[in-house]
């Protein structure tokens, strides 16, 4: 854990705001290419306004409806700590009640109708009722600006409890007022530290209780700005808050805890927000298991549950998943107030072989790089270390050089060498009074460099001076208690910063009007319908996706015709709407080179098909394509995010490998080419066993062109399948050898 912070441990920039309250020049290195108003060739928003937040978290005057000051009540306690928290604010207070004449003292309002005799506007309402929905209705004649509901008995109960919270919601919309909950509580007026400097971690929960570890990290020294309790997100959601802190000059990082997204495309948005500002954010979000039904007709459908495009969409615009409330501190915290690295390589600096290389291999695996130091730094190192340790990196000291004047040079010669950003010390146990020095030279030597130092205190009492006091006094060592969290944190933090590195935003990409191709695509569409082969491949042929060259026909004799045309060899296959799979019903022919072959083959499809009860609308005579690596394509719709397209490794086995990669559009061809790293298999389209490499550019080009069709057919289109797509070798390019659509 990061210890207490006095506004070092962090950029040039984030410091000249902490001390001078300057707003940060967050200059994007490519620009804004969206603003507000912007949308997609589908009429999807662009750019998310960043909603005015300033007046909830600091208002001048604060409404309290329901007030009450009798002892034992429930809302006695809450006007407590209202009037508690309005202190620290500046703001006042006006109680609502329709019986009381005054609450603590204070001069109640009869109702809220009469808020607007104050003379002053009211920032914020707080409402202290079992049903906020009257209260709603009868302040959207006022010009306030935000409420808090806390009451309980909507969405998170059931069907009733939806609706009413449906009515809820349309009744905020109605009035123009910014809701906070339902059910939400009190976290968002509790008593924040003041007496911390540097960049802080704003915090989003959705259960207040998951948000106590992050707040608790002021005791450690972290500096906490903010906390919202989004509850059941009626109105205000994850995403406004994410947008509204990445625009925050003292907020370093933004730590959310999230049980379900009220909208994917709002999210996004506000993630990028926060990646053109380079404010990393790092989320917790439950539901790691697959939830909701899918569309079952599709290979596509079948590849990627719901979490899968959730992790993928959040990776896509850099946002940092984790899976535990420890690593949600440990990474929020190291985030906010470290540094840009000046490199990638990391040292691990160890008193004992064993440790630095468990460390190692547990680093390397997580995929740091771990650089092997120069000959010349090794013989540099080997001064103070004896020559029979290795010192290559991990840098085993053998123990006895921490104790004395050798100590802080070993240290400062790892972080003078140009190839190392991070110096990692793992110190399992403390072992005083070695221990002790150990650590006030690397708070020390950390004071003096603009890398990052890290150590990790491995004793389970956590009582020692030298982790109470000097690790965790230090303004410039990130402490960490476990080596998973530290690991973790530092590939975070590497990651993050590559990532913002020149940030371009996906949305800068998106298309703006439509293609020449969307009216030959909707053209072929049937609504509520799935397509046939047949149809389907004019579906991509209008998006320039390559298929085989190929006739449909209704006799033997124009069969034996088309062979001709098309070339033999030729595949002959049956075609039709009800047809998702047809190798399975031996409705496929391949490598078919005579005419009586042909003829043979068209009996025997057609009386298959008779024999199942398929309705066929023809036999596709097909060219015969040459072998390459077989591959995926496809979209589907999540509930969520909306069109998404996958890429994979296909053919018939496509399920049982299950390996594919997902994307929500929109995206550019470096996403694409990143899909593909991502496959397990992502070697056979190099070439392996003397196969010669695939031609990748050909299948990028087809993700791209598949995204464009998501994008333009979206709310037409429900699921789209190219499966094979054969990527033949470099240079000849992919062909969809067979297709399925399915459409809304």
């Amino acid at each position: 854990m990061l210890g207490s912070t006095h506004g070092t441990f962090t950029t040039d920039l984030r410091a000249r705001v902490v001390a001078c309250g300057e707003q940060p020049d967050r200059t994007v290195v490519h620009g804004v290419t969206a603003v507000e108003g912007d949308t997609d060739v589908s009429g999807r928003p662009l750019y998310a306004p960043v909603p005015e937040l300033d007046r909830f978290f600091r208002p001048e005057v604060v409404a309290v409806v329901g007030a009450s000051d009798t002892e034992g009540r429930p809302n006695t306690g809450i006007t407590r700590q209202l009037l508690d928290w309005a202190g620290r604010v500046g703001a006042r207070v006006v109680p609502v009640h329709p019986t009381r004449t005054a609450v603590f003292g204070i001069d109640c309002v009869p109702s809220v109708a009469e808020l607007d005799e104050l003379g002053v506007p009211v920032d914020l309402a707080v409402l202290l009722v079992g049903d906020p929905l009257p209260v709603i209705e009868q302040l959207a004649e006022s010009k306030v600006k935000f409420a808090v509901a806390f009451a309980s008995g909507f969405a998170e109960t059931g069907e009733a409890g939806a609706r009413a919270q449906e009515r809820l919601a349309a009744a905020v919309e109605r009035s123009g007022i910014r809701l906070l909950g339902p059910n939400t509580n009190l976290n968002a007026f509790e008593r924040f530290r003041d007496d911390l400097e540097g960049p802080a971690v704003a915090l989003i929960t959705q259960s207040g209780h998951q948000g106590r570890p992050v707040f608790t990290l002021q005791e450690l020294g972290v500096r906490l700005s903010h906390w919202a309790p989004t509850g059941n997100e009626a109105d205000l959601e994850t995403a406004d808050f994410i947008s509204y802190f990445a625009h925050r000059p003292e907020v370093g990082a933004i730590a959310c805890y999230v049980e379900g997204l009220k909208d994917g495309r709002s999210f996004l948005l506000a993630a990028d927000q926060a990646a053109r500002n380079q404010v990393p954010v790092v989320a917790v979000k439950v539901g790691r298991t697959e939830a909701g039904a899918r569309m079952a007709a599709s290979h596509t459908g079948k590849l990627t549950g719901a979490d899968q495009v959730v992790d993928a969409a959040m990776r896509q615009f850099g946002v940092i998943r984790v899976d535990g409330l420890d690593q949600l501190q440990d990474t929020a915290a190291l985030l906010a107030r470290a540094r840009r690295p000046v490199a990638d390589g990391v040292v691990v600096y160890s008193i004992s072989g064993g440790t630095g290389a468990h460390f190692s291999d547990l680093a390397t695996a997580a995929g740091l790089s771990l650089p092997r130091l120069s000959d010349a730094k090794q013989d540099e190192l080997h001064q103070w270390i004896p020559e029979y340790l290795s010192v290559a990196n991990p840098v085993d000291n053998g123990g006895h050089p921490v104790g004395d004047w050798r100590g802080r040079k070993i240290i400062d010669a790892i972080l003078a060498d140009p190839s190392v950003g991070v110096l990692i010390c793992p110190i399992t146990g403390p072992f005083p009074p070695m221990s002790d020095k150990l650590a006030q030279d690397l708070v020390d030597a950390a004071e003096r460099t603009d890398k990052l130092v890290c150590v990790v205190w491995g004793s389970p009492v956590g009582t020692e001076d030298a982790y109470r006091t000097t690790l965790l006094g230090s303004s410039r060592v990130a402490t960490f208690r476990t080596f998973g969290n530290c690991i973790g944190a530092v590939k975070a933090y590497l990651d993050h910063h590559r990532f913002t590195t020149g940030y371009r935003s996906p949305f800068d990409e998106a298309p703006r009007t439509p293609s020449p191709s969307l009216r030959k695509a909707r053209a072929l569409l049937r609504p509520g319908h799935r397509l046939s082969e047949h149809a389907a491949k004019q579906l991509l042929r209008a998006y320039g996706v390559r298929v085989p060259r190929e006739q449909l026909v209704t006799s033997a004799a124009a069969a034996v015709r088309a062979a001709g045309l098309v070339g033999y060899p030729v595949v002959m296959k049956a075609s039709g709407p009800q047809l998702a799979h047809k190798t399975e019903l031996g409705l496929v022919k391949v490598g078919l080179t005579s005419a009586s072959q042909i003829r043979d083959a068209y009996r025997e499809l057609t009386d298959i098909a008779r024999y199942e009860g398929i309705d066929l609308d023809g036999i596709l005579v097909c060219q015969m394509v040459g072998r390459g690596v077989e591959m995926v394509v496809g979209v589907t719709h999540d509930a969520l995010f909306g069109p998404t397209v996958t890429v994979g490794l296909g053919g018939v086995l496509v399920e049982v490998l299950n390996d594919a990669a997902v994307r929500v559009p929109p995206f550019g061809e470096r996403e694409a080419r990143d899909m593909l790293g991502e496959l397990r298999g992502r070697a056979l389209l190099d070439g392996v066993r003397g196969a010669p490499p695939a031609d990748v550019d050909a299948l990028v080009k087809v993700v791209l062109r598949v995204q464009r069709m998501a994008l333009e057919l979206d709310g037409d289109l429900a699921e789209l399948d190219i499966n094979p797509l054969m990527v033949l070798p470099r240079g000849q390019g992919a062909v969809a050898l067979d297709a399925l659509a399915v459409c809304r």
